[in-house]
């Protein structure tokens, strides 16, 4: 298995999940209901699929391999990049979460809030993805040693396999599809 072609596949899954959330947005933009039971979706797709499950990955398998074999600049690109850009992303979230709330609780005015917290994390997924995909995945494979992407591999199968005992893959991307029915078709 190769660990970093997995995550780059797994991107392609989150970026299919903002396009989604972006037309929700446009939606309620236009003037629609806001759909909670498919933000709720939305939102558990993006916390236990792109944070915990992806993330899980990035964080526990690569990004601290990068910290512990390449210095100062592989500690500057994780702990001061990427770290903070899934910090960042899980603001967004958290603040979508509480704007919903507000909204559910009859607080109209904060339907804004819904649309900039929501189009602000797809915008900066979006960039956090490209920035992963042609920089920090590069850097890996050309600077690890071999044996410490093998260790990375290794672990990335163990990890998914703990994970397909709960259908993780399974289900987010049959939720992913689901909602891409209703709202890209």
């Amino acid at each position: 298995m190769d660990s970093i072609n997995l995550m780059m596949e797994e991107h392609q899954y989150i970026l299919r999940m903002l396009k989604i959330v972006r037309k929700a947005c446009i939606g309620i933009m236009n003037g629609d209901t806001i759909n909670y039971e498919d933000f709720d979706k939305m939102i558990d797709f993006i916390k236990n699929y792109s944070d915990n499950h992806h993330h899980g990955k990035e964080e526990k398998l690569l990004f601290n391999k990068i910290v512990e074999h390449l210095g100062a600049l592989g500690n500057k690109l994780i702990t001061h990049g990427m770290m903070v850009e899934h910090d960042m992303g899980r603001l967004y979230i958290r603040e979508l979460i509480s704007s919903l709330e507000r909204t559910k609780q009859g607080d109209e005015e904060s339907r804004i809030d819904v649309i900039a917290n929501a189009i602000s994390y797809t915008h900066h997924m979006k960039r956090h993805i490209d920035k992963e995909d042609s920089v920090i995945y590069t850097f890996a494979r050309r600077q690890l040693p071999t044996e410490i992407l093998e260790k990375v591999n290794n672990d990335t199968i163990n990890f998914e396999e703990s994970a397909s005992k709960n259908g993780t893959q399974e289900h987010y991307i049959s939720l992913l599809e689901s909602l891409e029915k209703k709202y890209l078709s």
